[in-house]
């Protein structure tokens, strides 16, 4: 199918490398707000530059791929919609469930698919650990954590403040990954108690032409929960952009007979090590190998072709959305909160 991608900033470098490795897609138009910033990307993709009305115009597209910052998710993924197009985007859906809902319900009365990212739970590291789990290697699940810390993204990123923003923070921004994860572990989340802080009001733009700048903090930066999955499983969460260094595990689960250390779920590969007597490696059991950022959008559009559910579809990611969510009103009124939506457990990918 015939991709236009929208939004020419930070990670649509990693797509435009990955797009051209898959078979059954294939990148044909770039747009951004900025002309300057779509022409760059689309003289190194060897593909026609445009403005985005124009790329949701095009004939020569199929499936819009949203590349844009959280806060513009919706509208772009609204206007694609409008114009009878697939959209697959990067996570989040939105930047609220509110809005993620009418971009489910748009696309159900226009006939069309929504695929959301992150497509990283395909590659090799969470896919071997969900074959582990499956196998009944570790017994029954009880219990996981999962652990993203950093001192924020403003070290590196020129232009951070989005990721200070409602539809920003260290849950919002990285959250989808873990959470993710988790969910294809473990399956969908029924409630969940939380604490969130901000313990620094502004923050400054550390690397680019910018740098030295202040800017105001709109979100939590240090969110921590317990999530309950449909089974009965605890998940401990606990993401950050206020610490500096750590040694926790990325994810773990721990079963009835032993423990599953999982990589970051940021990335695609990574070993998967299991704990019975002791920490062992596993080998590849299952997953895309050589994986990489658009590995989800040939998923999809596999599926559309097929007529067959894809697994980084639209409603596992508005219940991603909606538990994190829940976690933050959670934090902020002191009580559990039920999450309201649910997923099927995607399917796994068999090696």
């Amino acid at each position: 199918m015939r991709i236009g991608l929208i939004g020419a900033g930070n990670i649509s470098g990693q797509y435009v490398n990955t797009l051209p490795r898959l078979d059954n897609v294939v990148l044909t138009r770039i747009a951004d707000l900025d002309p300057a910033k779509a022409s760059a990307l689309a003289s190194k993709a060897e593909v026609p530059a445009c403005t985005p009305d124009e790329l949701y115009a095009a004939s020569d597209v199929d499936i819009v791929l949203n590349l844009t910052i959280p806060l513009a998710h919706a509208e772009v993924a609204l206007a694609a919609i409008g114009a009878g197009k697939h959209v697959y985007g990067e996570k989040p859906l939105a930047a609220d469930t509110a809005a993620a809902k009418s971009i489910l319900d748009a696309a159900a009365a226009a006939g069309v698919v929504v695929g959301c990212a992150p497509d990283t739970v395909l590659g090799t590291g969470v896919q071997t650990a969900r074959a582990s789990l499956d196998a009944g290697d570790i017994g029954v699940p009880v219990a996981a954590t999962a652990f993203m810390t950093t001192p924020g993204h403003e070290r590196w990123h020129p232009s951070p403040e989005f990721y200070y923003e409602p539809g920003g923070g260290p849950l919002l921004d990285m959250g989808p990954y873990y959470l993710t994860a988790l969910v294809t572990l473990l399956g969908p989340v029924r409630r969940v108690v939380g604490m969130s802080s901000a313990p620094r009001a502004t923050r400054v733009i550390g690397s680019g032409p910018r740098a030295g700048t202040t800017f105001p903090v709109r979100v939590a930066t240090h969110v921590t929960g317990v999530l309950e999955h449909v089974g009965g499983e605890l998940s401990t969460l606990m993401m950050s952009f206020d610490i500096w260094g750590a040694q926790l595990p990325r994810i773990e689960v721990y079963g009835t007979e032993g423990s599953l250390s999982v990589p970051d779920p940021n990335n695609f590969d990574g070993t998967v090590q299991i704990f019975r007597d002791d920490w062992v490696d596993l080998p590849v059991l299952a997953g895309y190998p050589d994986a990489g950022r658009g590995f989800g959008l040939a998923d999809m559009t596999r599926s559309i072709v097929d007529g067959t559910p894809h697994r980084a579809d639209g409603k596992l990611a508005y219940h991603v959305l909606d538990v994190m969510e829940c976690l933050l009103r959670a934090a902020e009124t002191g009580t559990s909160v039920r999450i309201g939506s649910t997923c099927e457990r995607p399917a796994a990918v068999t090696a």
